[in-house]
């Protein structure tokens, strides 16, 4: 079992069985009221297990989203507020969120505003649950097309990892985990990059330690500027494009959020480069290595002005300015970066007649 101090929060990363789980529950949650979130997927994947492990629970109300990040919704809080409402739920019991990033996100929102706030636990099943959503204090929910437009910083007494989670994943969520993982490589460590490429290719193992050293070099950034003042914002890296590609085909061509990261990753390399702030070299490294994993959406003109436009609502913004994080290199990055309107256009137009070639 690893054990990792984050802010108002304890890691720990191994069997759950092995971990503290089951103390905290009868030293500090024994006589109180439980409630498990989850989606319509790991209440068929991972709610029994938890219920026949960890005796405690057995009595918990479940509260069964439905899944996937169109759910991720007001009048979705709204139901599940009032459900707790019927329960009987008090600020003194306990909200356990089993599932991915949209449940850890949806359901560390719902717990922090319920009654000015009741201690959750996030169990993150999904691997960009584990890597990133789960840790840091980030909560938070759309507003229509606008990726967590509404949320507040409210940090889970424990998260609890456990990579046997992972075997309930399609691929497709796997590969949108690992988004996540190479933007923490590209913004701290180029080999840990090649070592994640590598795994991709099947040419090395996951790991454990891999996934740990991830979540490590979120967790150090986060216990430094935990209410993203500053070098937070790296992490943001590929998220102010990548934002507005999932929120422009959230009703359409559905893409997992890792996907949507991994090309607003490229994209914004690119702006790196454009703007010289990354040299060719590296930029043509990390293009070659993620689209070889992460397809290209196509998109018409009229829908690069429509994303361009959304640009202007990215939470990120200050004084009417969009600002970004961008790469100097792979393994180092700068935030609040000035990126104008014209060159989004010039990027999306690059894409959109590069990714022909890419089919």
């Amino acid at each position: 079992m690893k054990y990792i101090k984050s802010n108002n929060s304890r890691l720990e990363i191994g069997s759950i069985e092995e971990s503290s789980f089951n103390e905290v529950l009868i030293t500090k949650y024994k006589s109180v009221k439980k409630v498990i979130i989850v989606d319509d997927n790991t209440h068929v994947n991972c709610l029994e297990y938890l219920l026949t492990t960890f005796e405690l629970l057995k009595e918990s109300e479940i509260v069964v989203l439905p899944h996937g990040e169109l759910n991720k919704e007001l009048v979705i809080v709204n139901n599940v507020w009032e459900a707790l409402t019927e329960y009987g739920i008090t600020r003194h019991d306990l909200i356990i969120n089993l599932g991915g990033g949209m449940i850890t996100d949806i359901g560390g929102f719902i717990a922090s505003c319920y009654k000015r706030g009741v201690d959750y636990i996030n169990i993150p099943t999904s691997l960009l649950g584990m890597v990133d959503a789960s840790i840091g204090g980030k909560t938070g929910i759309n507003l229509g097309e606008f990726k967590n437009q509404i949320g507040v910083f409210s940090h889970p007494e424990v998260v609890y990892i456990d990579i046997a989670f992972l075997s309930t994943l399609p691929s497709i969520e796997l590969l949108s985990g690992y988004a996540e993982m190479l933007k923490h490589a590209l913004i701290s460590d180029e080999k840990l990059f090649d070592t994640l490429v590598a795994q991709l290719k099947g040419k090395e193992e996951f790991t454990e330690e891999i996934l740990l050293t991830c979540i490590g070099v979120k967790n150090d950034i986060v216990l430094e500027d935990p209410m993203e003042k500053g070098l937070r914002k790296i992490l943001n890296l590929g998220h102010t494009i990548g934002h507005v590609i999932e929120g422009h085909f959230m009703n359409g061509k559905k893409m997992t959020h890792g996907h949507c990261v991994a090309i607003g990753i490229v994209m914004e390399s690119y702006v790196s480069m454009k703007m010289g702030l990354l040299d060719q070299k590296s930029y043509e490294k990390i293009q070659e290595s993620i689209l070889s994993f992460y397809e290209m959406p196509s998109y018409s003109n009229d829908e690069i002005n429509e994303m361009v436009i959304m640009l202007s609502n990215d939470k990120k913004n200050r004084q009417g300015k969009i600002l970004c994080a961008l790469l100097t290199s792979i393994g180092a990055c700068k935030y609040d970066q000035q990126v104008s309107e014209d060159m989004f256009v010039e990027v999306f137009l690059h894409f959109k007649n590069l990714q022909v070639n890419l089919n």
